[in-house]
């Protein structure tokens, strides 16, 4: 038996989709009928999300499961499966919690799995959009300790704080962006349309202007005149430079050049630290192998040159070093986190040390970022009064050329 996902009409010609379950496409076509519902579409759900993932490589209009979403219906899975329900009965309570069609069969899908006798691990793998490597490792691991319910709660725990990591970054990141775009938008209106009908009035004295105004002048001259070819041009390289972002190569010769940058660097590496550090703790904790953990939790890292450090510490590590040494023979990990790696190794405590050093580099993290912005939006508001005050500067000094001619 396997969910599928329909659009059928009724006798009044109303669409109606959802989610049945069925053994084949024909017999929800059948149940469909049954319900006095005429089926438009039927299609697996679990083949659909494979051909979903196949288009994603390019573009897809289906809306991805959020972390929040995830992390609810992990949270939830976990409550049932503590309470000693039975595992294909916790997934179809879980499917009618939710509002969402796609994740409510998502979750039919994967009970579909299990009742045919596979592990809840291997459901999940036929979603692997939705439940990514570091998800179904942990999973595989609890059900062969026997602590499921322990591991999807460490699992809700996980998702939330990344959420919360990444909800931090972009809200202290929103208003200087926003800060930006306002005032390239006030600049270039000033530029486009007040300073040509101000400065018309000059030209026609037939005076020679200053050069700050002819600057000024030909900068809105060529807003006005080349200003939408210069937007499709930044847009043009804009694409291309993606395109050429898209040869790993030149992805890490880029990430390479920000990790030397003094501010980006910084942010970049702790960030990417962070998320390393929680997805080991989390692994570890949940009695994955060491190997398989710094392999999951490598995939996690965005830094192509932190990655790289990770694999080459994993083969260390599989030769018999030590985590904490292997890592920090790349120097581009923090010495604190490697400092408590190594002492977790030494303690036998690595996974409370972990624990430990992804609090310490989020705080960090947090700390800069709050500094940073709170440090842009006045330097952004200053910039901009500099910018405007050049413009009307630029505008006044025919005006106090023409007066000292006249006196």
């Amino acid at each position: 038996m396997g969910a599928f996902e329909y659009t059928a009409l009724d006798a009044a010609g109303r669409s109606h989709k959802g989610v049945l379950e069925g053994d084949t496409a024909r017999h929800v076509r059948a149940l469909l009928r049954d319900k006095a519902l005429l089926p438009v579409t039927v299609a697996e759900v679990a083949a659909q999300e494979s051909r979903s993932q196949r288009a994603a490589r390019g573009w897809s209009l289906r809306r991805r499961v959020s972390t929040a979403e995830l992390s609810l219906l992990t949270r939830q899975l976990a409550t049932l499966v503590r309470a000693a329900l039975p595992l294909e009965e916790a997934l179809l309570a879980v499917s009618q919690q939710t509002e969402r069609a796609r994740v409510q069969g998502i979750l039919l899908g994967v009970r579909a799995r299990v009742m045919e006798g596979h592990t809840l691990a291997d459901g999940l793998a036929d979603f692997p959009r939705v439940f990514p490597e570091i998800y179904r490792a942990t999973v595989a691991a609890g059900e062969q300790s026997g602590h499921l319910d322990t591991v999807l709660e460490r699992l809700a725990d996980y998702t939330e704080s990344r959420e919360v990591l990444r909800q931090k970054v972009l809200g202290a990141m929103l208003y200087p962006i926003v800060l930006t775009m306002l005032s390239f938008a006030i600049v270039t209106a000033l530029l486009a349309y007040v300073v040509p009908k101000v400065v018309q009035v000059f030209e026609n004295s037939q005076t020679r202007l200053p050069l700050m105004t002819r600057v000024l002048v030909a900068v809105s001259d060529l807003i006005r005149h080349y200003g939408i070819w210069t937007l499709l041009l930044l847009v043009l390289a804009g694409y291309l430079f993606r395109r050429w972002l898209r040869e790993p190569d030149n992805l890490r010769r880029v990430h390479r050049w920000l990790l030397r940058v003094p501010l980006a660097g910084k942010l970049l590496r702790g960030f990417n630290t962070a998320r390393f550090t929680r997805t080991l703790s989390i692994l570890t904790a949940s009695a994955v192998p060491v190997l398989d953990a710094l392999r999951i939790s490598g995939e996690v890292v965005t830094s192509l040159p932190m990655r790289d450090a990770v694999t080459a510490a994993t083969a260390r590590v599989r030769e018999g070093a030590p985590i904490g040494r292997s890592l920090g023979q790349s120097r581009l990990f923090p010495p604190m986190t490697i400092h408590l790696i190594s002492s977790g190794e030494s303690s036998g405590q690595l996974e409370a040390m972990l624990e430990r050093a992804a609090l310490n580099q989020e705080r960090e993290l947090e700390g800069l970022v709050t500094a940073l912005t709170g440090l842009l939006g006045p330097l952004l508001i200053v910039l901009m009064g500099l910018f405007v005050m050049g413009i009307v500067f630029a505008m006044l000094l025919p005006i106090f050329e023409m007066n000292s001619l006249i006196r």
